[in-house]
């Protein structure tokens, strides 16, 4: 893996801003305003060049709706990014709110964002998983992942801190 993109999920737009599905958004901003990046906007996406170490990264937030993520596959391809060469930041149900963890491949497990880019790229990329917890009712679902966080911000700037840790991490060890 040569990370060279990292590619946060939400939804565009304001009202979206501190939704459970925007977490990925989230660290995407954190990272740029750590770098001093600047958001540059294209037709169906914003993106930003900023360095880790000595690498040049490109983060990039998909401005279609969550089903529509995909949307940055080709533009990425375009510039030679390759699926094994980006970094996907999403909500993750199945993990409990605050948890970061970092896998490879698979499947989407419910999450419209990733079964979208899997349908386009293929389940070959790795992920940051952001722990938002689980309604108790599946029903729930859609609601709970559009609804605001209730954790407080401290919460979840740490976890926003803590995914943008690991992928400083994995950027700077991984090679070139």
């Amino acid at each position: 893996m040569n990370i060279k993109a990292i590619i946060g999920l939400g939804n565009p737009g304001q009202r979206f801003n501190y939704n459970r599905h925007n977490i990925g958004f989230m660290v995407v901003d954190y990272l740029a305003d750590q770098a001093h990046g600047q958001w540059q906007e294209r037709e169906n996406l914003a993106y930003c060049e900023i360095m880790i170490e000595d690498k040049k990264i490109l983060l990039v937030k998909p401005q279609s709706f969550m089903n529509s993520s995909a949307i940055v596959v080709p533009w990425l391809a375009k510039k030679g990014i390759k699926p094994a060469d980006f970094l996907v930041v999403h909500d993750e149900l199945e993990l409990p709110f605050g948890k970061v963890s970092h896998r490879c491949g698979g499947s989407a497990r419910g999450h419209n964002g990733l079964r979208s880019l899997i349908a386009s790229a293929g389940p070959d990329f790795c992920r940051i998983r952001c722990g938002i917890g689980r309604p108790e009712n599946k029903e729930e679902v859609a609601q709970y992942v559009l609804s605001d966080f209730t954790e407080g911000t401290p919460a979840v700037e740490t976890m926003v801190k803590t995914a943008a840790d690991l992928i400083r991490e994995l950027v700077v060890n991984l090679p070139i």
